[in-house]
């Protein structure tokens, strides 16, 4: 149950949304499609990294993001594409939930591109296809791929991304965090190795070395 805040005016309904929004453009409103153009293929071909989203039967939500060299995510024909898993820390938040509610949503991102491709459709996972011989990095073969098929697509436009100069390195904040040893260590008081420890498994030579492999 989400918190109650005193002196909030919250909005319950589409109506009162759409007042508050106002209507949508008529570019924004009319550019969906459902199979894929020539130059979707091409976007997702130059794209080496997206944002999976799902939920479970309950709405339960995960976004998880997937990268790979450009042009990992294959697309099988004009409505189908094929995603395949790396390996990972084998939590299967966003498999398990295509399990239970195969609803999914694709944001692709090209770096230096401010705007975005967004492909939602409904996934199923496959432990093999012919296609998995092509989708082999450094040796490794996927052991499953999640499949989808397309039911919208569109462009998404540049706002969001020139609002947080996002690609623009000298607009980015200065970064005071912890390294992710000190983070882990801090946020997870039941963690028992030494901060040493922690920083030999996250240093950049450990996660080369574990890419495409567990």
């Amino acid at each position: 149950m989400m918190r109650e805040s005193i002196g909030t005016d919250e909005i319950t309904g589409p109506t009162e949304l759409r007042q508050l929004l106002g209507d949508v453009m008529p570019r924004a409103a009319n550019k969906e499609r459902t199979t894929l153009h020539p130059r979707d293929r091409e976007w997702i071909a130059n794209s080496p990294f997206l944002i999976m989203s799902t939920s479970d039967a309950d709405g339960n939500c995960d976004a998880s993001p997937k990268g790979d060299p450009a042009g990992f995510v294959r697309v099988l024909d004009d409505r189908t594409l094929a995603i395949p898993e790396r390996p990972g820390n084998r939590r299967a938040d966003g498999y398990l939930n295509i399990l239970a509610n195969p609803h999914i949503g694709l944001l692709f991102l090209i770096p230096g591109r401010r705007e975005t491709l967004r492909i939602n459709g409904r996934a199923r996972l496959v432990r093999d296809a012919p296609y998995f011989d092509d989708m082999v990095v450094k040796g490794h073969r996927p052991i499953l791929a999640v499949e989808v098929e397309i039911e919208q697509i569109f462009l998404h436009c540049a706002k969001a991304f020139i609002r947080s100069h996002l690609w623009e390195p000298q607009q980015w904040p200065v970064d005071t965090l912890p390294s992710p040893a000190c983070l882990v260590k801090e946020v997870h008081s039941d963690i028992t190795e030494s901060i040493e420890e922690l920083e030999r498994y996250y240093s950049p030579e450990n996660y080369n070395a574990k890419l495409y492999r567990d």
